[in-house]
């Protein structure tokens, strides 16, 4: 593969959290993370202690960021690479690096078993290419791909495989190149934001962002099922209804494969039309439903320093933060 800060320190990898996604490699943390969405862009600084230093959002024009897997996705050049530059200047960043969290279309995560799975990573990133080349739609040369073994209930190898397409990927590097950053972690939104589960029981997470669904199905600190797919309608026009249509073909599957019920489900992307959502999402499932922050703060592990990007929705800054302690 090309000789990319992606390829060279691996994309879309993190730390094992004591409690949950042990699923993932142990790799740095740098003290500046950026979230870059469809429709803004926020950055956090933390000390060396693991409090909050400052952090800036800047928002984006609909339509400057358009998240895919294959296309373009900076659409307004000059305005993302504006609101770039003046988040990274109210955080003094310039010349180090920064971990970069991608909008979840970018990005491909695949979990998989396999009866056998190569041990070296020489030969299991080909053999990934081969097995998954007709499961994305790109070319496996113009791919990026990480992977990890995570802990395995009876025979075979379960792996999650998270892919990308080079070109793409390379556009939001370049965006922050160009302002004197080096991408020094690459990964998508949600899979930072699942450090913010409590893990102990199965547990479905249904993340709407613009019109993406990102659904995860996590248990014991295993990653069982994640997918995200395109909505029918985005804003006011999505309803409870069509919503549910999207997660319960999914969560059955969880279900189904796991010979388990799902027992919490996390709810993101919502804003205040969370009630609105809850009810018929409790009502199919008959467990408990609440906001994907809910399931942090109250057991402290988001703290006062915190509180403001908590109060800001900025879950995937935090999930990252937490993952780092």
């Amino acid at each position: 593969m090309t000789n990319t800060a992606t390829t060279r320190k691996g994309i879309l990898k993190i730390r094992a959290i004591e409690r949950m996604v042990r699923w993932l490699d142990a790799m740095p943390h740098p003290p500046l993370a950026i979230e870059i969405a469809w429709d803004q862009i926020a950055a956090v600084r933390w000390s060396r202690t693991g409090a909050v230093e400052e952090f800036a959002v800047e928002p984006l024009q609909a339509g400057a960021i358009v998240p895919s897997a294959v296309e373009v996705n900076i659409v307004d050049s000059p305005a993302v690479h504006s609101a770039m530059a003046r988040v990274c200047s109210r955080l003094h960043a310039s010349d180090e690096d920064a971990t970069l969290l991608l909008p979840d279309p970018v990005i491909r995560v695949f979990v998989q078993r396999f009866e056998e799975f190569p041990q070296s990573h020489k030969d299991a990133v080909p053999f990934l290419q081969w097995k998954l080349k007709k499961s994305v739609p790109f070319e496996v040369a113009d791919t990026v791909i990480s992977y990890v073994r995570q802990a395995t209930q009876g025979n075979g190898v379960d792996v999650i495989a998270v892919v990308g397409r080079l070109r793409v990927v390379r556009e939001y590097e370049e965006l922050a190149e160009s302002v004197g950053l080096h991408a020094g972690v690459v990964l998508s939104s949600s899979l930072a934001a699942l450090a913010l589960l409590d893990d102990h029981r199965p547990t479905l997470l249904a993340r709407v962002s613009d019109s993406a669904l990102t659904t995860a199905m996590v248990s014991d600190g295993v990653l069982c099922g994640y997918r995200c797919t395109e909505l029918p309608a985005r804003g006011a026009e999505l309803t409870p209804k069509l919503l549910l249509e999207e997660i319960y073909p999914v969560a059955a599957h969880y279900q189904y494969t796991l010979g388990t019920r799902i027992e919490s489900v996390c709810v993101s992307g919502m804003g205040k039309r969370f009630p609105e959502f809850a009810g018929p999402i409790e009502g199919e499932f008959r467990c408990n439903v609440q906001p994907l922050l809910r399931t942090s703060i109250p057991d402290g592990r988001i703290g006062e320093d915190a509180r403001p990007l908590a109060e800001g929705g900025m879950e995937a800054l935090l999930g990252w933060m937490l993952s780092s302690e």
